[in-house]
């Protein structure tokens, strides 16, 4: 009997319960950075819609300016996304992609990537907590400028 209790008592030492320390990313934040990206570009001249997801991909805000394309819903949510998803630039995965075409098959991983310029992840205390994208301007370095410019805005 003793000797069951002094095992059921070191058994019970591994079982302990942690806590982890997890910034997320919050509604109204994402939501300031949708309108400060949308502003960002619509001062640059372009039309373009903007996504926030957080950090699994699940969409958090997202606004279309009205002559945006229809298209740019899509593709601005699925920059974000992959932003995310990756936990890197769009744009440096593409051209990572076009560098090493054994990487190719990343653009088949899942049906919500698009390795496309426009893609940033949002990164809160060096954390990443979702991603941003932007689609619609003139060339992805054009949504990604404004993306930065919306994370710049928002975040410092």
């Amino acid at each position: 009997m003793k000797k069951y209790l002094a095992l059921l008592a070191l058994a019970g030492l591994g079982a302990q319960a942690q806590t982890l320390d997890t910034a997320v990313l919050d509604t109204d934040t994402a939501q300031q950075l949708v309108t400060a990206g949308l502003n960002q570009c619509a001062k640059d001249g372009y039309h373009v819609t903007v996504a926030v997801v957080d950090r699994s991909g699940v969409l958090k805000a997202l606004a279309r300016h009205e002559q945006a394309g229809p298209h740019t819903v899509e593709s601005a949510r699925k920059k974000a996304f992959t932003a995310a998803s990756m936990g890197g630039v769009t744009a440096e995965l593409a051209n990572n992609i076009a560098d090493k075409p054994a990487l190719f098959g990343l653009r088949e991983m899942h049906p919500d990537l698009l390795i496309l310029g426009g893609g940033v992840p949002v990164r809160v205390k060096e954390q990443l907590v979702g991603g941003i994208g932007i689609g619609g301007a003139p060339g992805g370095h054009l949504d990604q400028a404004c993306a930065e410019a919306a994370l710049n805005a928002v975040l410092n």
